[in-house]
C-alpha cells in the first residue's frame, strides 16, 4: 500500500525542508565521489579510544580516503542522534515491533524452481505475478516505519504449469548508494520526526551529505516499494516519493532494474504509485502532489509511453495526501481528504502529515483530456477520506459518475493508532449536473485493496474483489462483492469469500482473466491469485482461486522457496507482454 505518500519532501526544497535549501542550484558530480567498492567502509574516525584505524587498501587514494572519513563522520552523527537525541520510540516506528514476524526483511533470492503442492496452474497464468513491498536492506539504527523499507519485488514466473520464484531489490539510486557505502544515508520520510531537536539534527546531517557530494538528491530519494505497473511497453516499480523505475523480468526469470524513468518529471519531482491504465486505449493517467502550489499536477501518458503536457491544479487550496484517484471514460476524480500535510508542524515537534478534523473532505472532478483546470470543479463530501479507489465509471448518459473506493472511518487515529481505523468500501454517486454526492457502504467488513478485472478500468463494473483487513497490509482473506445487489437493507453485497485459516494471512488480491483476448468473456471469468504466509509453519505459498466460485475455491497452491513478507500492491503480466519488454 503506498498507503501514505512522501512526495511532499521530494517536491519541496529538499532534502532540507527546515533550511529551505535549493538543491537545484547545486551542481554535484556524484560519480567522482562515489565509492567503487561494495563492502562496508572499514575506516572509523571515532573509535572507542579516539584513534583512526585504516584497514582497506582502497583508502590509499587520497580522494577516497577523504570521502570515507567524511562518510563515517556523518554515520557517527546519525548514531548519536538515534542513541542520545531521539525520545523513546512509539511502537509504530520502533523497529523491534515494526519489523517483527513476517514484516521482517528477507534476503534476495535468485530464480528458484517451486513445487506445485496442490492442483494445477491454469494455462492463462503463463506469465508472471509480481508484488512489491518494503524490505530494508539494513537493520535500522533508529526509528523506522513500515513504509520506509527498500522496495523488493517478489515474482513468480509460470510457464506450462511450472513455476519459478525470485525476490530482488529494486535497485534505486538510494538503494545502490547505501549498498555501496554499507549503511543508510537517506532520511526515513515516515519516521524521522521524533522530536524537533532530532528532526533538526537529522536534516543537518542530510544537508552535509548533499553539499559534500555524498548524495545527489536530484537522482532520487525514493525506495520504489509500493506498486508495479505496465504501460507504454515498459514495466515499472513505483513509490510516491520518486519517479518510477523501469524493471524487467528476464528470460531466466530473474528481475533486473533498468533505470530511473526521468521522462515523467523533473529531477526533484515524483509520480503517483497508482497510475491508471486504460487497456482499450493503451493510455496511462497519473499525477503528483506537492507541499507548495500547485498542490496537484495531473498528466497523461500516451500509448507509446510519452508524457503529455501537464495540467497544474491551482484550485486545490492546501497540501493533503492524495494517495489514489480514479478515471472514467470522460473524467478523472481526485480526493482531497482530512489527511493534510503541514511542514510547519515540524517546528512544534510534530509529524508534518496529520489529520485535520475541521476540514471538510472534497472530490475534484476534471475532464480526462483537460488541457487546463478551467473545467475542474470540487464538491464537498463530509466524512469521506479516500485511500484506495477500486474503479469508477459513468451512468445516465454521463450525468452520473459512480466510484467504488475505501473510506477511512475514525480517521483521527490514522497517524497514531491505525489499528482503530475501519476501512469501509463505499459506492459513491456523483451528480455531474447538480454537483452533489450520495454514498453508501457496500460491505460491513473492514476491507481494502479492492481490485477488478483490469479490462474494466473506467467502465461499469459488477464485481469487486477486496482483501479483509486484519492489521495494516496483513489480510485474513478475500471477498467478492456484487455491485448489482441492493445494499439498503443489509449494507453488504458480498457473494463469495475465502478465508485463509488460523495464522494465515495474505495481501492484495489480483484478478487474472481466463480468456483475456475474448471480448465475450464474462467479467468474473478468471482467477484470484495471492501470496499467503502461514505464521504457524513459517511458510509462504502462492494460491490460485476460482473467481467465479461461490467459495472462491482454491484450484492450485505453489509452495515458495522463501518467505514473502507482507507487502503492498502487485500485478499479473502475461507472457506475451513480458517478451516485449
Amino acid at each position: 500500500m503506498e498507503t501514505l505518500s512522501s512526495s511532499f519532501f521530494q517536491n519541496s526544497s529538499p532534502p532540507l525542508l527546515l533550511f529551505q535549501f535549493n538543491t537545484q542550484s547545486v551542481k554535484i558530480n556524484v560519480n567522482s565521489n562515489r565509492f567503487t567498492h561494495k563492502k562496508p567502509i572499514k575506516t572509523r574516525i571515532f573509535s572507542s579510544i579516539g584513534t583512526t584505524v585504516q584497514t582497506s587498501t582502497e583508502q590509499k587514494n587520497t580522494g577516497r580516503r577523504k570521502q570515507s572519513l567524511l562518510t563515517d563522520f556523518f554515520k557517527s552523527l546519525d548514531d548519536f542522534v538515534c542513541k542520545f537525541i531521539d525520545p523513546p520510540l512509539r511502537s509504530t516506528i520502533d523497529p523491534k515491533y515494526v519489523l517483527a514476524g513476517n514484516f521482517a526483511p528477507v534476503d534476495e533470492l535468485p530464480p528458484t524452481a517451486c513445487e506445485v503442492e496442490e492442483g494445477a496452474l491454469p494455462p492463462c497464468l503463463d506469465g508472471a505475478y509480481i508484488r512489491n513491498g518494503p524490505n530494508p536492506q539494513f537493520t535500522p539504527r533508529g526509528p523506522h516505519h513500515l513504509f520506509d523499507g527498500d522496495g523488493m519485488l517478489h515474482a513468480i514466473k509460470i510457464s506450462n504449469g511450472k513455476a519459478i520464484f525470485c525476490s530482488r531489490f529494486v535497485k534505486t539510486y538510494k538503494y545502490t548508494v547505501e549498498r555501496d557505502i554499507g549503511f543508510p544515508v537517506v532520511i526515513n520520510y515516515f519516521s524521522a520526526y521524533t522530536s524537533l531537536l532530532a528532526t533538526v539534527a537529522r536534516y543537518t546531517v542530510a544537508f552535509g551529505r548533499v553539499i559534500s557530494g555524498e548524495y545527489d538528491v536530484c537522482r532520487g530519494t525514493g525506495n520504489a516499494n509500493t506498486s508495479v505497473s505496465h504501460f507504454g511497453g515498459k514495466l515499472f516499480a513505483h513509490s510516491e516519493s520518486d519517479l518510477p523505475y523501469t524493471i524487467k523480468l528476464r528470460s531466466d526469470s530473474d528481475i533486473i532494474t533498468l533505470r530511473r524513468h526521468e521522462e515523467y518529471g523533473e529531477p526533484l519531482e515524483s509520480m503517483t504509485a497508482h497510475p491508471k491504465v486504460d487497456r482499450e486505449t493503451g493510455e496511462a493517467f497519473a499525477y503528483r502532489h506537492n507541499i507548495q502550489r500547485p498542490f496537484l499536477t495531473y498528466f497523461r501518458i500516451n500509448a507509446d509511453g510519452i508524457k503529455q503536457p501537464e495540467v497544474k491544479i491551482f484550485s486545490k487550496k492546501q497540501a493533503s495526501l492524495v494517495h489514489d484517484f480514479a478515471i472514467t471514460k470522460n473524467y478523472a476524480i481526485f480526493p482531497d481528504s482530512q489527511l493534510v500535510i503541514r511542514p510547519a508542524e515540524i517546528i512544534n515537534g510534530n509529524q508534518p502529515a496529520l489529520v485535520d478534523p475541521t476540514k471538510v473532505p472534497k472530490l475534484g472532478i476534471i475532464p480526462r483530456y483537460a488541457e487546463d483546470e478551467k473545467e475542474m470543479w470540487w464538491v464537498e463530501v463530509p466524512g469521506y477520506n479516500c485511500m484506495h479507489a477500486a474503479n469508477a465509471w459513468e451512468e445516465d448518459g454521463g450525468d452520473t459518475i459512480v466510484m467504488v473506493a475505501t473510506n477511512l472511518l475514525s480517521v483521527e487515529h490514522f497517524t497514531d493508532r491505525p489499528e482503530l481505523v475501519h476501512s469501509s468500501m463505499e459506492r459513491l454517486e456523483i451528480n455531474v449536473k447538480a454537483k452533489t454526492v450520495a454514498r453508501r457502504p457496500i460491505s460491513t467488513r473492514c476491507l481494502d485493496f479492492g481490485v477488478i478485472n483490469p479490462a474494466y478500468l473506467g467502465k461499469k463494473t459488477r464485481y469487486i474483489y477486496a482483501a479483509v483487513v486484519f492489521e495494516g497490509p496483513k489480510m485474513t482473506g478475500v471477498v467478492k462483492l456484487d455491485l448489482s445487489l441492493p445494499t439498503a437493507e443489509s449494507g453488504d453485497c458480498t457473494v463469495a469469500s475465502r478465508f485463509y485459516g488460523p495464522g494465515c494471512y495474505g495481501g492484495e488480491p489480483c484478478f487474472v482473466p481466463r480468456e483475456p483476448d475474448n471480448p465475450m468473456a464474462e467479467e468474473d471469468d478468471g482467477y484470484i491469485v495471492n501470496y499467503v504466509f502461514n505464521e504457524n509453519t513459517q511458510e509462504s505459498k502462492f494460491i490460485v482461486m476460482n473467481a467465479k466460485s461461490p467459495t472462491l475455491e482454491i484450484v492450485a497452491i505453489v509452495k515458495l522457496p522463501q518467505r514473502v513478507p507482507y507487502g503492498f500492491h502487485g500485478m499479473f503480466v502475461r507472457e506475451c507482454d513480458l517478451q516485449k519488454l
